[in-house]
């Protein structure tokens, strides 16, 4: 299996295993920028197997708390719109974009799935298959490009955002999301933390690295957050550190079965996380405790997700 030996945002070769990370889950750190990657690089045979199992089918809904959220994001990309026209990077299902288009940008997605280009297109989004490639635009298309949760799923993080930087106009904004590794979360799951996923997600950015790829490419920091936490992902390592004591302690013998129950029909539960979202929503005291946790994650860089947004210099 082929290696990285060079750091991916640096270059340097002064890269390490990561102690914790690396035996059981590959990772190792660059000495000299401190970023974190997987030490081995994907085949093309390993990547088409893990995303051929991702569904675009079904009938998903979009939480209206997740609508808020891209509303008041297209808010602050309003002050950005010149020609109109916006680019989402690996835009899934295109519900962004849908909004977007609502509001009157002219809205354009990448995917790789066909399923997910398909639905895309029903919606009025023009789409382009596979990665980003310098053939797809004329530089300085777009006033606005983002990138929700794609760039840790990435190895050459300098090729992606040198196309970003050559498809957004001077002065136009690129916003992009990515899991925090510096996160309370992460430091508290520790090896257990649920991003940690080859080969679905190959970086794993902090503020100082993000920034630091960012800025390489004629980019400055507009502005930067560092939101969230997941009850979630802490319910599920939890559960699954209970399940690895279970199967190491002796099974006794199985009781006699009872009877099992008529099946009832009930309505999907919600997740720890939406459940809280949807609560907060509700309630205006809470609203403003979530606006100071975020404030206080963004200070100490300890939230879930890094949101930066970046102008073209």
């Amino acid at each position: 299996m082929a290696k990285h030996t060079a750091c991916l945002v640096c270059n340097s070769t002064n890269i390490a295993p990561l102690a914790g990370y690396y035996n059981t889950k590959g990772l190792v750190k660059c000495k000299a920028c401190s970023f974190v990657f997987m030490e081995n690089i994907p085949t093309l045979e390993e990547l088409d197997a893990h995303y051929s199992t991702y569904a675009y089918g079904g009938s998903a809904v979009l939480s209206p708390i997740t609508i808020k959220s891209y509303q008041q994001l297209l808010d602050e990309l309003e002050p950005y719109r010149n020609n109109g026209r916006i680019l989402d990077v690996g835009c899934g299902r295109g519900w962004f974009l849908e909004e977007a288009k609502k509001r009157g940008w002219e809205v354009y997605g990448t995917e790789y799935s066909t399923r997910a280009i398909e639905l895309c297109e029903e919606k009025g989004i023009a789409m382009k298959a596979g990665e980003l490639d310098a053939s797809m635009f004329e530089p300085g298309y777009f006033d606005v490009i983002t990138s929700f949760e794609v760039i840790e799923h990435i190895n050459n993080p300098h090729d992606k955002m040198a196309l970003v930087a050559q498809f957004l106009r001077k002065g136009g904004l690129f916003y992009c999301t990515t899991p925090n590794f510096n996160s309370i979360l992460r430091h508290y799951l520790k090896a257990d933390y649920h991003v940690i996923d080859y080969p679905e997600h190959l970086s794993y950015y902090t503020r100082k690295t993000l920034n630091k790829v960012l800025c390489q490419h004629g980019f400055r920091v507009k502005r930067f957050r560092s939101t969230g936490i997941s009850l979630t992902a802490i319910r599920r390592a939890k559960q699954k550190r209970q399940a690895a004591v279970q199967t190491a302690a002796p099974v006794p013998a199985p009781a006699p079965a009872a009877p099992e129950p008529a099946p009832k029909t009930t309505t999907p539960a919600l997740s720890a996380d939406e459940a809280l979202r949807r609560n907060i929503d509700k309630k205006a005291y809470l609203q403003l405790a979530k606006a100071t946790a975020n404030q206080l994650l963004t200070w100490t860089n300890w939230g879930a997700t890094l949101k930066g947004y970046y102008e073209k210099i």
